[in-house]
């Protein structure tokens, strides 16, 4: 664990006790994040056209990143979002993940999973300026989990595959259980949400999440 990390944990659990909250285990940064597609290079070429290459816009952790290319996402009842952004790097599966609000509007049934996790989940279409693909299965609403590395994971006693419950938001702040625990030394700590719970809770991108 690098003296930033320690530093911000250290303060965040400090902040913690003197608010009170003494059952506090760890405190974490939380990311909310939107809805978004990653795809295979197949069906990138599919999508905007043969030999195309996914350009870079932002650095993600574990090697991840935000893409330029958008695409817009179809749903059985042929209702339609537009402008949802693509990850990279290209990957063996292609998957959607949006938030349950999202299923609502594009009429499709996504199911609850870890990223990754789509045999059987929801079909929806993708269209892109140079053509359009169809998954049979990918569409999925991304459960929560915490991203960290192993010298984060340690001292807290926690390993990958861990579920926990986390303390979020203030004066409309929930306890939200079963949340996954990633480690891996790639990652960054940071707790991922959607953007329903987000809003349920009212945290934004950056706001502290306490493991209990």
């Amino acid at each position: 664990m690098d003296s930033n990390s320690v530093e911000y944990i250290t303060k965040m659990v400090i902040q913690a006790i003197n608010e009170g909250t003494d059952d506090v285990k760890m405190a974490v940064p939380v990311g909310v994040s939107a809805r978004h597609i990653h795809l295979t290079q197949e069906d990138v070429e599919k999508l905007f056209g043969p030999g195309y290459q996914l350009t870079k816009k932002k650095e993600l952790m574990g090697g991840q990143w935000a893409a330029n290319e958008q695409c817009t996402l179809v749903g059985l009842k042929l209702r339609a979002i537009e402008n949802v952004r693509i990850l990279g790097p290209v990957r063996k599966a292609s998957q959607v993940e949006i938030s349950a609000t999202d299923a609502r509007t594009l009429g499709v049934n996504a199911p609850l999973r870890q990223s990754g996790d789509t045999k059987g989940s929801a079909p929806i279409a993708l269209v892109g300026p140079k053509g359009a693909i169809y998954l049979d299965e990918g569409c999925i609403i991304a459960a929560r989990h915490i991203h960290m590395t192993p010298a984060d994971a340690a001292p807290v006693g926690l390993k990958d595959g861990d579920y926990v419950s986390v303390r979020m938001g203030n004066d409309r702040g929930a306890v939200l259980d079963n949340v996954k625990v990633r480690v891996d030394p790639s990652f960054s700590l940071e707790m991922h949400i959607d953007t329903d719970e987000a809003n349920a809770c009212q945290i934004r991108q950056g706001d502290t999440a306490y493991i209990i």
